[in-house]
């Protein structure tokens, strides 16, 4: 049996109030967040929460993610990294390592796949979980009660919520050794995946394609209406900024 599960992450102004969360169905999610941290933390913590929610089970675990720099740092990525020293191509230390590091020691044994999906293209399950995760930071940033959800419900175990993690996680890196992961999905990077735009160096782009580097600053106004404007048309926000050249 192969169990099939969105993850997301969500941050309001990136940095700014974060979320995170995976959803299987309605009755099987469980969200958290932090205050401050980026989107890049809230997408890694989702994938890394789902593989400790399923930890006890001995079944395929079928990944569903909007974020190509999550798959890449995942799956083709993080084992370069790991014979650097967690150390980029560039010598520079890798972002978001902690979370990377417990990501690597959860996959250890997993049979896992991970999918990826146009986010905010009305996949179900994709909007589920990026519901969930837009919920919790906006309940940082609002001070409310952050919505945890029941955490994993399926064969017969005990639903239990996830805790609200208050504190934002660190990006310093350090060397620990993993296992082999499993086949990349993902071959472009995602535009706004701001810790890792260095990355392409790392054998991503396709032979005789040149690629160059966009750093994009934008007020937390000018970034709400680029995901609205990306939103409405029914793609990602990089998808409909190519649109635009």
């Amino acid at each position: 049996m192969t169990i099939i599960a969105s993850a997301d992450g969500s941050a309001l102004g990136n940095p700014g109030p974060a979320g995170w969360a995976w959803y299987v169905d309605d009755d099987c999610w469980a969200a958290g967040g932090w205050p401050h941290a980026t989107n890049n933390q809230g997408e890694l913590t989702a994938v890394l929460e789902l593989f400790r929610a399923t930890a006890h089970l001995d079944e395929d675990l079928h990944v569903l993610c909007d974020s190509q720099y999550v798959i890449n740092s995942v799956t083709k990525w993080m084992p370069g990294w790991k014979k650097k020293g967690w150390r980029k191509a560039d010598g520079k230390p890798v972002m978001n390592v902690e979370i990377l590091k417990e990501i690597d020691e959860a996959l250890a044994g997993r049979r896992y796949r991970f999918e990826w999906v146009k986010g905010h293209a009305n996949h179900p399950m994709n909007e589920a979980a990026d519901a969930r995760a837009r919920a919790a930071s906006e309940a940082f940033q609002n001070r409310s009660p952050v919505p945890t959800g029941p955490g994993w419900t399926r064969d017969g175990a005990p639903a239990r919520a996830a805790a609200p993690t208050t504190s934002a996680p660190a990006a310093s890196a350090q060397a620990s050794p993993a296992p082999e992961a499993s086949a990349p999905v993902a071959t472009q990077p995602d535009l706004f995946s701001f810790d890792e735009l260095g990355d392409i160096d790392d054998g991503l782009s396709p032979e005789g394609t040149e690629w160059r580097e966009l750093t994009l600053t934008l007020s937390v106004d000018e970034h709400a209406r680029l995901l609205g404007r990306a939103r409405d048309h029914g793609v990602s926000p990089e998808e409909f900024l190519r649109s635009l050249i």
